[in-house]
């Protein structure tokens, strides 16, 4: 094996024990984000001005929230807080720098304890098929960006997801915005 070779496995492994693994069961992990709610940092529901989204009373978007799906949001919500920002790295899987596969990857294991694969190529075969009209937070999207790649995030309500973008690291971003509407391709729901 070459010293190159050697230097990009050490990259890749480097931040191997860094990441938060968590034990608690998500249904557990909910209450808990729920009774820490009034925590300084931004959640969801307070991300930037610029992706929030306009809707009218009518839309899925707008209505209340079950139980079930106050639970993911305050799960998803503590993602959210723990990983936005860190950079995009391709091939990386921790808060040094991470791809859209394994921000997946660590978002469904730490936070759901529900293992995926690990590229996306494999995980856009896990869980069931969705409509693009029937889309719920915690389902798992799918783009194509190119010939031979793709991206991945996770919904956090029937309009926006959270991803690890190649521009501005893990964000949030709007199904609705050109590039991500042009580029869609499935949505999976694993949860």
């Amino acid at each position: 094996m070459s010293i190159k070779h050697l230097l990009l496995v050490g990259v890749l492994f480097a931040s191997c024990g860094v990441l938060k693994r968590g034990t608690i069961p998500w249904e557990e992990r909910a209450n808990k984000a729920e009774i820490e709610s009034s925590d300084v940092e931004p959640t969801l529901s307070e991300v930037k001005p610029e992706v929030a989204l306009t809707t009218s009373a009518s839309t899925p978007a707008s209505r209340a929230l079950s139980k079930d799906e106050k639970k993911l949001r305050s799960i998803l919500d503590e993602a959210f807080k723990d990983w936005k920002g860190v950079p995009y790295l391709l091939g990386g899987n921790g808060y040094d720098g991470i791809d859209c596969s394994a921000f997946l990857q660590i978002v469904f294991a730490d936070y759901f304890d529900i293992k995926l694969p690990r590229v996306t190529a494999d995980q856009i075969k896990v869980g069931k098929s969705v409509k693009k009209n029937n889309i719920k937070i915690g389902d798992l999207v799918f783009f194509r960006t190119g010939k031979k790649t793709m991206h991945a995030g996770i919904m956090i309500n029937d309009q926006q997801f959270m991803h690890a973008s190649t521009s501005s690291g893990v964000m949030i971003s709007a199904l609705q915005e050109r590039y991500w509407s042009d580029a869609y391709l499935t949505t999976r729901r694993v949860l």
